[in-house]
C-alpha cells in the first residue's frame, strides 16, 4: 500500500512538474519495480476516484459471476424452510426441502449451512471439551422391528403461562421413534397413564415390552416394583422394563426426544392450548420432520401398526396351578390371610391372586406368576413379608416367562 502511494505522488508530482505535459510511466515503471500494466492500471484507478489515496487499498479477487454459484430464489427458499423451522439442522432441512420440491436441485448440506450463516442463522458453536468414553452395555434386548419396545416417560414439568403445573406424558416407539402419544398433564397419576395407554393400544395395537424408569406411576417401592399399572401391563401380556436408578441413558431414546420437545414445544396459556400445541408438534415429528436415525426417513414412514390386537383376555393364574402351591386372593387393602394372620403384599395386587410355595428355612415363597414377590414366614411375629432387595441393574417383568 506504501509503495503504490509513492508510486502515483511521484506521478502527480512529475505531471505536475511537466504542467500538464507528458510524464514517463515506463521509467516510472522501472523505478518502482512494476510492469506498466500494472502502473496504468494504479494511475487509472487513482484518477478514476478523484485523485483519492483511498483507491491504491487491495480489491477483492473473487469474480462477479460464478456459474456455480446458488440462485438468490433457491437462498431465500432455505431462509424461509428454516424461518419455519428454526430448530432444524441443514441435513434435515434439506431432506425436507426435497421431499417437498421433487425434481428441483437443493443444494447440499453443507451449502445449505453456509448460506445460512451468512444470513446470520447459526450461532457458532464453542469447542466441547472431550471427556473419557463411557461404555454404555445395552441392557436389554435390541429393538429389530416396530412394537417391539414402547418408552414411556413422563418430561419434566414446567408452568404455564397461567401459572399451574404441566407434565407432559410421551410414548414413543423405540425402533421408529414414531410419536404415538405426547400428553400434558396437570398431575402424574396412574389412573390418567392407563386411559392414555388404552386410547394407544386401540389405535396402534399391543407391543412386547414398555420400557419406564422406576418412579410411580410406572413402578412402586413394593414387592418386584409392581404398581397398578404395572399389573395392568403384565395382565395384558406385555413385558414390563424398568431401567436402573440414576441410568437415563438406558432409556436414552426418549431422553433425547424430550430435548426435541422443549425446543419446540414452548410453554402456553392454558392446558387445551398446550395440547393443541402438542398435537400439532405430534403431526410434524411423524410425518413432515426427518430423522437422523432413520437416514433421513420419518418416523410415519418407518412404522406400522401391532399385529397383536387390543383389547385381549387379561392373564390370570388358573386354579389347577394351584398344586404343590396354594392361591391366596388379596383384598382390596392389599392383604392376604395365611394361618389365621394378615400378610400385607401391596395394593398393587388388590384382588389379584398369588401362589405360596413351599421354600426352604419353612418359608413360603409368593409368586404372582412367575414373578417372586418375596417370602413368608408364618412363624414370624411380626407377620411381615420379606421382599426381595431390588437389584442394581434393570428389571424385565412378565407373566409369560421368568425373565
Amino acid at each position: 500500500m506504501n509503495e503504490r502511494c509513492k508510486f502515483v505522488l511521484e506521478w502527480e508530482r512529475r505531471w505536475e512538474a511537466a504542467q500538464g505535459g507528458r510524464v514517463n510511466v515506463s521509467e516510472l515503471c522501472r523505478q518502482f519495480g512494476v510492469s506498466r500494466q500494472t502502473g496504468y492500471q494504479w494511475l487509472w484507478r487513482y484518477r478514476a476516484q478523484g485523485h483519492d489515496l483511498g483507491a491504491m487499498e487491495e480489491r477483492s479477487r473473487r469474480p462477479l459471476n460464478h456459474p456455480r454459484a446458488v440462485p438468490a430464489m433457491m437462498q431465500d427458499l432455505v431462509v424461509e424452510a428454516r424461518k419455519l423451522q428454526p430448530n432444524w439442522g441443514p441435513r434435515t432441512l434439506r431432506r425436507w426441502l426435497v421431499d417437498r420440491r421433487p425434481g428441483q436441485p437443493i443444494p447440499s448440506h453443507s451449502c445449505i449451512s453456509a448460506i445460512l450463516k451468512r444470513r446470520g442463522m447459526i450461532k457458532p458453536r464453542g469447542k466441547r471439551r472431550r471427556g473419557k468414553p463411557i461404555a454404555v452395555a445395552s441392557p436389554f434386548p435390541e429393538c429389530t422391528e416396530p412394537n417391539h419396545t414402547w418408552c414411556i416417560d413422563f418430561k419434566g414439568w414446567f408452568r404455564m403461562l397461567d401459572g399451574i403445573k404441566c407434565y407432559p406424558l410421551t410414548l414413543i416407539d423405540a425402533f421408529s421413534r414414531f410419536l404415538l402419544r405426547c400428553e400434558p398433564l396437570t398431575e402424574p397419576a396412574g389412573d390418567q397413564v392407563q386411559r392414555i395407554l388404552d386410547s394407544a393400544f386401540h389405535e396402534f395395537g399391543l407391543p412386547t415390552s414398555i420400557r419406564s424408569d422406576g418412579g410411580p406411576p410406572f413402578a412402586s417401592t413394593g414387592p418386584a416394583c409392581l404398581s397398578r399399572l404395572t399389573v395392568w401391563l403384565l395382565k395384558l401380556g406385555i413385558t414390563v422394563e424398568i431401567i436402573a436408578p440414576a441410568k437415563p441413558q438406558q432409556n436414552g431414546r426418549l431422553e433425547r426426544f424430550h430435548r426435541t420437545l422443549k425446543l419446540e414445544v414452548p410453554p402456553a396459556s392454558h392446558l387445551r392450548e398446550q395440547r393443541r400445541a402438542c398435537d400439532t408438534f405430534r403431526g410434524v415429528y411423524n410425518f413432515e420432520r426427518p430423522h437422523h436415525a432413520l437416514e433421513l426417513n420419518t418416523p410415519g414412514s418407518v412404522y406400522s401398526t401391532s399385529r397383536r390386537r387390543y383389547p385381549r383376555k387379561l392373564l390370570g393364574i388358573p386354579r389347577s396351578e394351584a398344586i404343590p402351591g396354594h392361591l391366596e386372593l388379596v383384598d382390596s387393602h392389599g392383604f392376604i390371610r395365611w394361618h389365621r394372620h394378615r400378610f400385607l403384599v401391596g395394593q398393587a395386587l388388590s384382588h389379584e391372586l398369588v401362589m405360596l410355595l413351599p421354600g426352604d428355612r419353612s418359608r413360603w415363597e409368593i409368586l404372582f406368576g412367575p414373578i417372586l414377590l418375596g417370602w413368608l414366614d408364618p412363624a414370624d411375629p411380626r407377620h411381615r413379608i420379606i421382599p426381595l432387595r431390588r437389584p442394581k441393574g434393570p428389571i424385565r417383568l412378565s407373566l409369560l416367562d421368568n425373565s
